[in-house]
């Protein structure tokens, strides 16, 4: 089977092109390479273009016939979004909506959406469950809530069969070491630590230690990046066989705090990390975990890596061995 996979170049879509592969699919990838990378393309071909290209994206489709579609392709900077809320919309809703466009076109019927935890919003309680309120505090989260309205329309009207997997904190790295985590700007707490640990970086900030937690610190619900794109995988032979369209999260059902994270990398590397106090950043919540059991129930999902340790130790081993340099 040929799966188009959009945003196939970032981070999770390159582990879930690899997941394709090694079940045997052909994982197309579409990516403007914005903020994706060539050389995360390992299996499967390389088509450039911009989902606000029409023609190209006709093209593509035309060519390779896909029976469905990862769709990842997104921006996805929280900060960003507020401060160029056009962009976000451009590029996630409008984006979006040139691809479903071209889909229903071309009778592609099957839809892997990669959404996010952002769509809640502000938690009213925890963990967090699928019927929870969806009312987000940005653009980002609002853009995806968008979408994900978008494919329930397209499903009533077109008959387009959509999942939508809103996770929640994706961290660490391919355990072959082939790809991990990189973003420019780098913002995620983990590969932050890590560039802390090899001198990249003078030390990592953490934004406020006075939330009414444990610790004083944030805490967030961490889910290994290899366990996300076999979620994927599961999710495609769902609507493949006939599935209905929904929404799951996909969590690991406990949280750690930014002082643990921190705390775990010094172990994991056996190297120093200084940190500081910075203010809180505005619309943190104190706490996001999710219960991801009806992915359970519904997929039949099972986390390979569900502990903080593996998603340290795979992330440590890819960025020590350099190969951040290459991608």
């Amino acid at each position: 089977m040929q799966v188009l996979v959009t945003g196939g170049a970032g981070y999770i879509g390159s582990h879930a092109c690899k997941a394709l592969a090694r079940a045997g699919h052909l994982p197309v990838t579409y990516d403007n390479l914005s903020r994706g990378f060539r050389s995360a393309v390992r299996w499967g071909p390389l088509e450039e273009g911009d989902l606000n290209d029409r023609k190209r994206l006709e093209a593509v489709v035309a060519r390779y016939r896909p029976e469905a579609v990862m769709h990842f392709a997104a921006l996805s900077y929280v900060g960003e979004s507020v401060a160029e809320p056009a962009l976000y919309y451009r590029n996630n809703v409008a984006g979006s909506l040139t691809l479903l466009e071209v889909l229903v076109r071309h009778g592609v019927h099957h839809l892997v959406f990669s959404s996010t935890c952002a769509t809640y919003g502000n938690p009213r309680q925890l963990p967090l469950r699928e019927d929870h309120p969806q009312e987000p505090i940005n653009p980002y989260g609002a853009s995806k809530l968008m979408i994900e309205r978008m494919l329930r329309d397209f499903g009533a009207a077109y008959g387009l069969r959509s999942l939508s997997l809103r996770y929640f904190n994706a961290a660490g790295a391919d355990p072959d070491g082939e790809i991990g985590e990189m973003h420019d700007p780098e913002t995620h707490l983990v590969p932050i630590a890590l560039q802390a640990a090899l001198g990249q970086r003078e030390k990592i900030q953490v934004f406020g230690d006075d939330y009414d937690t444990p610790d004083g610190s944030c805490i967030r619900d961490y889910i290994h990046v290899t366990d996300l794109a076999d979620a994927h995988l599961l999710a495609l032979d769902y609507l493949r066989g006939g599935g209905a369209s929904t929404h799951l999260n996909l969590g690991s059902g406990h949280g750690h705090s930014v002082f643990e994270v921190i705390d775990e990398a010094r172990r994991v590397t056996g190297r120093p990390i200084a940190m500081e106090i910075a203010p809180r950043r505005p619309g943190d919540p104190p706490v996001l975990t999710a219960t991801a059991a009806r992915a359970r129930e519904v997929l039949g999902w099972q986390p390979r890596h569900p502990e903080l340790a593996a998603i340290l130790e795979h992330a440590w081993a890819w960025h020590k061995n350099g190969s951040r340099a290459s991608n």
